[in-house]
């Protein structure tokens, strides 16, 4: 097979063999791409920049079985993430959901650039010193976007049971809604559901849809971290049940907050 350029984020890097690695790469054009990278865990290896969370422009080419590394250029490594808690668990989150979402070979429209937005505005937190919510927050925001993009949506707009639109009535303290995982969103609290939401936590999970943070005038994020741990929930139960699997980094995402 003729060597061929791809571009793309590292999703994981393991080892393979004595001295390479297996690079798992996040491209628009293929979406996943496994690829062996000889020599890359050898002390001063030109190949040495195949790390997870670096955006690659590599040259490839081999066979029929797995591809192989030829050349390697960083286009850009965010392993300033790495200098806090909760940006690197967010970002490792969304690089868990990116794996679990989008298949080998089959490219998935949107969601390397949707990725590398989020991983863009965690590095701009780490840089001006932000407040560790907007972690929080931009990975629950990633992953809704992730989860839309890879067919996972969760419906927000009406009532699972009865098909009411699901328009939060915000002042209304009594009302809510509650997330049967296995259905979505029915008005009520309903016996037995996996998380419960009021009004104006729906109205906020509902504008997560939108390429922006939901922010105040003043610029402030909305949103408590009470709120924001439990769209964490909401995020996390809709993983279990639809992917499979939740991405482990919630867990240390977790770590650096209060009890939800």
């Amino acid at each position: 097979m003729a060597e061929q350029s791809v571009e793309g984020l590292a999703l994981s890097s393991k080892p393979l063999g004595e001295n390479d690695r297996l690079l798992t790469l996040l491209t628009d054009q293929e979406g996943l791409l496994r690829l062996a990278v000889p020599g890359a865990r050898r002390p001063k290896s030109s190949l040495a920049g195949a790390v997870p969370l670096a955006h690659l422009r590599l040259q490839v080419g081999g066979g029929s079985g797995l591809q192989r590394v030829r050349q390697l250029k960083t286009l850009h490594n965010y392993s300033q993430l790495g200098q806090r808690l909760e940006t690197l668990s967010a970002a490792q989150a969304l690089a868990e959901l990116g794996l679990a979402l989008v298949p080998t070979g089959t490219p998935v429209p949107g969601i390397l650039g949707d990725v590398l937005m989020q991983l863009g505005r965690l590095e701009e937190l780490v840089r001006g010193h932000g407040p560790n919510l907007e972690a929080l927050a931009i990975a629950v925001q990633g992953s809704m976007h992730l989860l839309a993009l890879g067919g996972y949506a969760l419906p927000m707009a009406q009532c699972s049971r009865t098909g009411e639109p699901l328009d939060p009535p915000i002042g209304n303290w009594a009302w809510r809604c509650s997330l049967v995982p296995s259905e979505g969103l029915a008005i009520g609290a309903i016996a037995g559901a996996r998380v419960v939401l009021n009004a104006s936590e729906l109205a906020l999970l509902q504008r997560l849809l939108r390429p922006a943070l939901p922010r105040k005038r003043d610029g402030e994020l909305m949103g408590p971290e009470a709120v924001w741990m439990h769209l964490l929930d909401v995020v996390e139960s809709w993983c279990s049940e639809h992917v499979g699997r939740r991405p482990r980094a919630f867990k240390l995402l977790r770590m650096g907050f209060g009890p939800s």
